[in-house]
């Protein structure tokens, strides 16, 4: 006879079987449709994390779940030794919404920014000067969690006990034009840049300070790789967020919202970076898989029909000023409200943890995602309506009620 699950195993370990590399909080989903998301035990919440920005449509939107239900009972993943047409179609579809000319996928935000990183390298080697492998980044910024990704992050939170950090980035303050000139020389291969930085505060970059990297770009023949694995896909109320100042990178990082909540991630660039990624210099077992690029074929139906992305933008302003009179009406928990799109930041006073308010909204119903600086995250499905952005200010409001005695409490 077989033993069922767990049955006749002992564990001596005191460690979880599901190894704890995060602090979760102890709510389990069993459902969702839309911005709602249902407990096992009955309880519902409005979703204004999705997944860290990455539930882009929601919760079982029909198109979406027909897309990859239809996929999964034809073919599920093949390998890339072979051709993938929904691949190809999702390639020249991105190529079509972008600067790019070419696309390869991957599997994650990680993925893709150390993908970028070995292209921005590789081109200046083909260009002849291998030497030119620095990539200049930015406090407070957040690129992944592998061994690349990490140094180019550069928290030394993330990095403390994984031994020396990977060579090759020099970080510089987010927004400082001089620091940023200064830090070029003739190692430097690429500016690596956020629009929007998520993980770092909810930090929109001055669209006149991102045109001024373009331009600093230029002027010293380095290469822009824009990170848009957080604020693409429309968040931001255009394609892209970095075409709300007008500048076009060399190369781009996507991933997160690019397949709906599925696992996708994807390198877009200009022919002039990508063709030095030639057969053998890079890969992915799974990027690209059939899968996945169903997913993300289905996403772009969704973001590219008419209408969509100005609606995002409505409702995107409509919220911005809803948390705007949320600040006024709590001075004593709410110091300001920054980010762009459906990315958002309530800048908390220094008195109140975003732990805490993170903690007071799921309390009353809503789900939301710490970020740096005392920050807590608002970065809902693109499919919000106005009366569900009304619906998540209220639950704020109520939040930091409850908040704010204790906050004046302790400036007494």
């Amino acid at each position: 006879m077989t033993a069922g699950a767990g049955e006749g195993l002992e564990r001596k370990a005191v460690i979880p079987a599901l190894m704890p590399t995060y602090n979760r909080a102890d709510l389990a989903f069993e459902r969702g449709e839309g911005a709602w998301l249902w407990t096992n035990d009955g309880r519902r919440y409005l979703d204004f994390g999705a997944g860290i920005a990455t539930s882009s449509l929601g919760h079982g939107h029909p198109h979406l779940v027909k897309a990859i239900a239809e996929q999964a009972a034809r073919v599920m993943h093949v390998s890339n030794l072979y051709r993938i047409p929904g691949a190809e179609t999702l390639a020249a579809r991105l190529c079509e919404t972008s600067f790019a000319d070419s696309v390869f996928f991957c599997n994650s935000g990680a993925e893709a920014n150390e993908g970028m990183i070995k292209a921005v390298r590789k081109y200046h080697a083909e260009q002849g000067h291998p030497e030119r492998y620095v990539a200049v980044c930015f406090e407070g910024a957040f690129h992944g969690r592998t061994l690349a990704t990490l140094a180019a992050t550069g928290n030394e939170k993330y990095l403390a006990g994984f031994g020396p950090p990977v060579q090759g980035f020099r970080h510089v303050p987010f927004g400082n034009m001089n620091a940023l000139r200064d830090a070029i020389d003739g190692s430097t291969a690429a500016v690596m840049i956020e629009p929007v930085q998520g993980e770092g505060g909810v930090r929109p970059a001055e669209l006149q300070f991102l045109r001024d990297v373009r331009a600093a770009c230029d002027e010293f023949g380095v290469l822009l790789a824009m990170d848009e694995v957080q604020t693409g896909m429309g968040r931001s109320g255009k394609m892209w967020a970095h075409q709300w100042s007008g500048i076009e990178p060399d190369i781009m990082s996507s991933a997160k919202g690019i397949g709906g909540g599925f696992p996708l991630g994807a390198i877009l660039a200009k022919e002039k970076v990508a063709k030095y990624l030639k057969a053998g210099t890079h890969g992915s077992t799974f990027g690209g898989n059939p899968l996945a690029c169903a997913a993300g074929n289905a996403v772009l139906d969704v973001v590219l029909a008419p209408g969509f992305l100005a609606q995002v933008d409505r409702v995107a302003r409509h919220l911005w000023r809803s948390l705007l009179d949320l600040a006024k009406r709590h001075p004593t928990v709410v110091e300001g409200v920054q980010g762009a799109g459906l990315l958002l930041g309530i800048k908390l006073r220094p008195e109140v943890s975003n732990g805490d308010m993170q903690a007071a909204a799921v309390a009353e119903g809503l789900l939301t995602v710490a970020a740096g600086m005392n920050v807590l995250r608002l970065a809902p499905p693109l499919i919000i309506t106005e009366a569900e952005a009304d619906e998540a200010v209220r639950l704020l409001d109520l939040a930091c009620a409850k908040l704010a005695p204790a906050t004046a409490a302790a400036a007494q």
